[in-house]
């Protein structure tokens, strides 16, 4: 009778155990991919919503989320296309794909993000007036890691309406403070750019003066968290300046988007 104590019995049952648990792991992973799915999509509407401030806690995430359209842009022509599907694109995975973004050299990669998606997808709030808000992702390195984010703009383009920073890695109550709620109402109001060319829109380091007439561009920096206030400054400066969303932005303004 063989050993079933052998070395040979006991490789075979480990093997077997191996391969019925990644066969229930693989069967796990395929069964609740579509509700992951459907949780990141329902994270991303939320967030949407949340930064341009039309999220209410009494309504479906998807019924609020009906009066937003999604539409892919160029950022080299800074117009719409149809290049990409937007309700289906993947900034992240497109970052990665030599064909659908481009190299940045450091002078111009302020907010360390390595390569440019040739095409983002923003998101349009229309009445009967046209534009009433549009919702633009952003990402830049903070200290310790890449902040995902959106900002939204008002009708005039111009405007901030609300931030909001989806994913980070920032220390707690140092750098995470960019979800403290006080500090995002901060935004609200700013004006992005100036009467001269350039981004004018930025975190500053300390609290705003008020009595200034540059407050209206600026940003109070967060304490302690010097380093991720330059982070949040200069992905602001790269995606509302000319190698980001400002194209696009005075197309759309003209009526030539």
């Amino acid at each position: 009778m063989a050993d079933k104590e052998s070395v040979g019995n006991t490789i075979k049952v480990a093997l077997i155990l191996c391969i019925v648990c990644s066969i229930f792991v693989s069967a796990a992973a395929v069964l609740l991919r579509p509700a992951q799915q459907a949780n990141k999509d329902l994270d991303r509407k939320t967030n949407i919503l949340a930064a341009a401030g039309l999220l209410k806690p009494d309504l479906s995430i998807d019924e609020q989320f009906a009066s937003v359209t999604a539409r892919a842009v160029d950022l080299d022509k800074g117009k719409f296309t149809e290049a990409v599907d937007a309700t289906a694109y993947d900034q992240r995975k497109a970052q990665k794909d030599s064909a659908l973004s481009d190299e940045l050299d450091d002078d111009v990669d302020i907010a360390r993000i390595s390569r440019r998606v040739k095409y983002a997808t923003v998101y349009l709030i229309e009445g009967e007036q046209g534009v009433e808000k549009v919702i633009l992702p952003i990402k830049g390195s903070g200290l310790w890691s890449t902040l995902y984010g959106f900002l939204a703009l008002d009708a005039d383009l111009n405007t901030v309406v609300g931030i909001g920073f989806y994913e980070h890695a920032e220390t707690p109550g140092l750098g995470g403070e960019v979800d403290n709620p006080l500090w995002k109402t901060r935004w609200v109001g700013k004006q992005v750019y100036g009467d001269d060319s350039g981004v004018a829109l930025g975190v500053i380091k300390g609290q705003v003066d008020t009595t200034r007439a540059a407050a209206i561009h600026q940003i109070d920096g967060l304490s302690g968290a010097t380093l991720t206030s330059n982070g949040v400054h200069n992905l602001i400066q790269f995606w509302l300046g000319e190698n980001g969303f400002e194209p696009f932005l005075v197309n759309l303004k003209n009526g030539e988007a």
